[in-house]
């Protein structure tokens, strides 16, 4: 028997493919310890250069504390020098995320099946859909860490979603690196589908989708996710851009006009972004175009990356942005941000919402909204909306 402990860096996927590797380590008979652990997993990110540099730093602090660091995700999978040099009992795994439970575990070595039902927490489980990407965006180094698009068969999705719940889940949320590319061909699925089937899972309470493209947001998809009473109000929409010129040298596959249009048929959703600030095409005029479409789409929270180039895309020697600029231009964009969620949770004042508790006093409405409210985690309690902060909607229960 060994112990050991999971981190991750990064994004949803990244979750999910360390949940995947801690339920293998446990049901093959090891122990998890939050500290002073025999084994540390670390899954990495790579999307910008500070993911990478944070990376580095928890794979250099698990190695002073465990035996054998197992250094596994995007970052693992980048070409070039970026993990070299990191301490002699970390290895590093590059594979492709459906092998790498396996590899670990089977180094770390099995003791057998003593327990199968983990959960990271019986509140949200983070369900994959699809991995990798098969476009090509200027700046994007996922294709390279990830591979070419692909989908899990939809029964084994199905099956997932009902073992989340079975577990005591409240809440499931799809994910995916590029999730609007689910295609199950030979059962005849395709996302609208799953949605409805996994939305339709005896005792889940709450389904969400964690990012689709805005190419991806179909009619099919809109009815399927207004006609699954589980599924939440709630879509992220990557915008990156408003600016044409920009969106063309980022090989982003619309324009402005397109997007506007595709998420006004979203009306009564919450709609959320990602934006990356400072790329080498934009100057101050495009900025501002991104400023002015960011505020017509009608978000509520701005996700903002400044440009990072990273190794292997078309735009990888080039970062024309001074870093001031791109700090400057990110500090406007995030104060416009704030400025729209409090407008929007200021609408939700004498209001009731379903609260999913996930942290003490704290926890999102069907719609994604963040609240404030007094009650223990894993609780889904009806709240009365009394007031807004820095943080969210206040509310009392009702």
């Amino acid at each position: 028997m060994a112990t050991f402990t999971v981190e991750f860096l990064g994004c949803k996927v990244s979750q999910t493919d360390a949940q995947e590797i801690r339920e293998r380590l446990i049901a093959d008979g090891h122990v998890e310890r939050g500290a002073e652990a025999e084994v540390a997993v670390v899954n990495t990110c790579c999307v910008t250069r500070e993911a990478v540099r944070k990376s580095r730093q928890a794979a250099r602090r698990a190695a002073r504390g465990a035996e054998r660091v197992y250094i596994t995700g995007c970052a693992a999978n980048l070409a070039g020098s970026e993990l070299e040099g990191l301490p002699a009992n970390v290895t590093v795994v590059r594979l492709p995320s459906e092998r790498t439970p396996g590899v670990v575990a089977g180094d770390v070595g099995a003791l057998g099946c003593v327990r199968a039902d983990v959960g990271l927490d019986r509140i949200r489980a983070f369900v994959k859909v699809q991995d990798g990407c098969s476009f090509a965006c200027a700046f994007c180094v996922i294709p390279q860490v990830r591979g070419a698009s692909r989908s899990r068969a939809a029964e084994a999705v199905l099956r997932e979603v009902r073992r989340r719940v079975d577990q005591g889940h409240r809440e499931v949320v799809l994910t995916g690196i590029n999730l609007g590319c689910f295609r199950d061909r030979r059962a005849g699925f395709d996302l609208p589908r799953l949605v409805r089937e996994a939305g339709a899972t005896p005792g889940l309470e709450r389904l969400r989708l964690s990012s689709i493209e805005v190419n991806h947001l179909s009619p099919a998809l809109l009815a399927a996710m207004r006609e699954t009473p589980a599924v939440s109000p709630h879509l992220h929409v990557p915008l990156q851009s408003g600016d044409d010129a920009v969106l063309a040298a980022m090989g982003r596959r619309y324009t402005a006009a397109v997007y506007l249009r595709r998420v006004a048929a979203a009306e009564g959703f919450n709609l959320t972004t990602d934006v990356i600030v400072g790329f080498p095409a934009e100057d101050e005029a495009a900025f501002q175009r991104t400023l002015e479409i960011v505020e017509r789409a009608g978000f509520t929270k701005v996700h903002v990356f400044p440009y990072s180039p990273r190794p292997g895309t078309r735009t990888a020697a080039a970062d024309t942005v001074p870093p001031a600029v791109k700090k400057e231009r990110s500090a406007r964009l995030r104060a416009l941000s704030a400025e729209a969620c409090a407008e929007r949770w200021r609408t939700k004042l004498g209001t009731e919402d379903l609260v999913l508790v996930d942290r003490p006093g704290r926890g999102y409405g069907d719609d994604y909204t963040p609240w404030l409210v007094e009650a223990p985690a894993g609780r889904l309690v009806r709240a009365l909306a009394v007031e807004v902060s820095e943080e969210g909607v206040v509310g009392v229960a009702a």
